[in-house]
């Protein structure tokens, strides 16, 4: 099974190891890798891909890169679906 880019989860799974997730994950947080060189558009978005892969598969989904812990408590309360929008007025 492959996606849309042609990655293929399972060998994404079978090569990739902590120290490489690690990896990958310091180079899309620096935008480079250990030696300096820039990431490409390219490599940015494979080497997201495959830390999502290696995440939904190893890491705890409370430990996954952009977990947000759901609220106990909503942000507000439903009184703000009744008003009134008011279109905004560009000068």
């Amino acid at each position: 099974m492959t996606n849309q880019e042609g990655l293929n989860p399972d060998q994404i799974l079978a090569n990739m190891t902590p120290q490489i997730y690690a990896r990958f994950q310091e180079a899309i947080a620096l935008g480079k890798w250990p030696n300096g060189v820039a990431l490409s558009q390219e490599q940015k978005h494979t080497c997201m891909q495959a830390v999502i892969v290696y995440e939904n598969a190893h890491i705890a989904k409370e430990q996954r890169t952009g977990f947000v812990p759901p609220k106990e408590q909503p942000c507000a309360d439903d009184s703000h679906i009744h008003t009134i929008e008011q279109p905004l007025q560009w000068k």
